[in-house]
């Protein structure tokens, strides 16, 4: 099963210049493409490039499963 669904929310390791950490995944695949919450800029990343560069799922975008994957009780 994939970490990264469409919809999910991320806190990215470096800030954004915006000062923005949070980025909502817009595409996922080979390659990411994000968008900065604080200003809405959009990026696209490598697959690899993104999963390093993720600190956590802030809020998970498959609805009834937590960001660990875990169904909720």
């Amino acid at each position: 099963m994939d970490k990264y669904h469409l919809g999910d929310i991320v806190r990215m390791r470096k800030l954004h210049p915006c000062g923005s950490d949070q980025w909502e995944v817009i595409r996922v695949g080979a390659d990411f493409k994000i968008k900065c919450l604080g200003c809405g800029r959009r990026v696209m990343l490598p697959r690899s490039k993104f999963e390093r560069a993720v600190k956590e799922i802030i809020r998970s975008g498959v609805q009834g499963v937590s960001p660990e994957g875990n169904s909720p009780s």
